[in-house]
């Protein structure tokens, strides 16, 4: 469970790390490509911060990964520049490539499709009796 603290962090480092990457996005030269921030979780010790992206199209999102995690410095020092009156220490940045969207799209897929669980039951794996 979160402390408010680690909830307030999260909060400022989420809406910082959007606005930064979606410049260095449009600068770079990606114009099509929507960059965000679902989730970041800070430890209890507020020194690593695990950073959850979701990447629109994801047919490029391995290689823009790739990117960001090279680029993971230059990162934490804008980040550090632009929350230095609220932060005293930047915390390490983790990057990860959040698939739940794909998760939830190809759950739906199967339910609107033949092989839906909940009409043909069959599917299913049969319960054992013991």
């Amino acid at each position: 469970m979160e402390t408010q603290r680690q909830k307030k962090i999260s909060g400022v480092i989420q809406g910082d790390i959007v606005d930064i990457l979606q410049r260095a996005a449009i600068e770079g030269g990606l114009k099509g490509t929507l960059i965000s921030v679902s989730k970041v979780s800070v430890t209890t010790d507020l020194s690593i911060a695990k950073v959850y992206l979701s990447i629109f199209p994801n047919k490029d999102a391995k290689e823009l990964m790739e990117g960001i995690k090279s680029n993971q410095p230059l990162i934490k020092h804008e980040l550090s520049q632009r929350t230095k009156n609220q932060l005293r220490r930047v915390p390490e940045l983790l990057f990860f490539l959040d698939d739940s969207l794909d998760y939830i799209e190809n759950i739906e897929k199967s339910l609107k499709g033949k092989d839906n669980p909940i009409e043909n039951r069959d599917l299913l794996d049969k319960r054992k009796k013991i």
